[in-house]
Parts: structure tokens; C-alpha cells; sequence
């Protein structure tokens, strides 16, 4: 029997390999391909500062999920960097003594602890994303933050775009997000309708 992955009730089937959760409403698959094939295709990908739509969207983010926390921000990790860490440059650029930290390109795990955690286009990549979400908790400062992009499923599974990377295994809906949240004891302090949410560490 298959269950959820995110709160470990029962899931449907989503043709053509993957299982929805009846509760929160993650959906994933566990047709995955192998670490050296998907690191080739990031390797693909053209996510460097030439790509002026890359860049625009992460200077978007900034603006709307980091930006009302900047006055108390001192450190950073970004999460899932990718072979050009665009993000972390554009950070850096704002006085932000930034890591990076990608399980591909810069596995070298965090020593530290931070104000905030980037994942941006990264939780959709993820097999087990309780388990990181997890592992990233527990380098947040007290009153940290981790700030989340990733593109909230809301209906027509049959032709939504997003699935099609077969990179792709791990989607969230907003209610999925609460559930997440909840299970790690974050507060979530902002969720957009379409792919970002702030999910804080309460202070003990």
C-alpha cells in the first residue's frame, strides 16, 4: 500500500504514475531517475546570469519574500543552488553573508546555523521532501526562516505543464503547505496563490 509521503494517509492515482494524497493533497511519483541523469539534465538547463528571465525571477523572490525580513537577515543558505548559484549572488549583492548547498554541485552539507534558507525550484525535485524540510529545520536560527518557490498545483492534472520534467516528482498544493508546516512546528507566515510561502522557527 502506498501512502502519503508529506502526513502518511491514503492516495489516489493520478494517471499516468502518480499517487495524490487525499488529505493534504501532495502528489508524487516514485518513477525517479538516476542521480547521474538528473544531474545531466540540470547540466542542461541555461540557469546563469545571461538567462534575463532566470535572473528577473529571482530578484522577484527577493523582493517578495525576502525583502520584509532583510532588516534582521544576516545569514543565508541557499538550498539547492544549482551549478550557478544566481540567487546566492544577488543575496551577497544585498550585504547577506551567504552558503550554498546542492546535493549535485555543492554537496558539502552546512556546518552552521542561519537567518534564513532559499529553496527556490527545488522541493518539486525532491523524493522524500519531509525528510529535507526536516534536515533544513534544524540549520534554521531561532526566528529563522525558510523560503519556499515552487509551483502550487490547483487543478486540470491531465494539462498542467509542470509535470512534464521528468525531473519533476514532488508537487504541492497550498493545503499541502499547511500540512508541512504543521508537521515541523514553522509557523507559516505568508503563502502566495502561486509558488511562494515563508514557514518560520518559533522561538522555545
Amino acid at each position: 500500500m502506498v501512502n502519503c509521503k508529506i502526513c502518511s494517509n491514503p492516495v489516489q492515482i493520478l494517471p499516468p504514475h502518480y499517487f495524490q494524497c487525499n488529505t493534504c493533497g501532495f502528489i508524487f511519483t516514485n518513477q525517479v531517475l538516476t542521480k547521474p541523469e538528473q544531474k545531466q539534465r540540470y547540466l542542461l538547463h541555461n540557469n546563469d546570469f545571461s538567462n534575463k528571465g532566470y535572473v528577473d525571477m529571482f530578484k522577484d523572490f527577493i523582493k517578495r519574500a525576502i525583502a520584509p525580513i532583510k532588516p534582521n537577515l544576516k545569514t543565508c543558505l541557499d538550498f539547492g543552488s544549482g551549478p550557478t548559484p544566481v540567487l546566492a549572488s544577488l543575496l551577497k549583492a544585498e550585504g547577506i553573508d551567504v552558503d550554498i548547498y546542492d546535493i549535485f554541485f555543492s554537496p558539502k552539507k552546512p556546518k552552521r546555523k542561519y537567518d534564513l534558507i532559499t529553496a527556490t525550484e527545488v522541493l518539486e525535485h525532491l523524493e522524500d521532501p519531509l525528510a529535507t524540510m526536516h534536515e533544513l529545520k534544524n540549520l534554521l536560527n531561532p526566528d529563522g526562516c525558510i523560503a519556499i518557490m515552487t509551483l502550487f498545483y490547483k487543478g486540470n492534472w491531465e494539462n498542467w505543464w509542470y509535470k512534464t520534467d521528468p525531473t519533476h516528482i514532488s508537487f504541492f498544493t497550498k493545503d499541502t503547505m499547511r500540512y508541512l508546516a504543521k508537521l515541523l512546528k514553522l509557523r507559516l507566515t505568508f503563502i502566495d496563490e502561486r509558488n511562494i510561502c515563508i514557514m518560520e522557527r518559533l522561538t522555545l
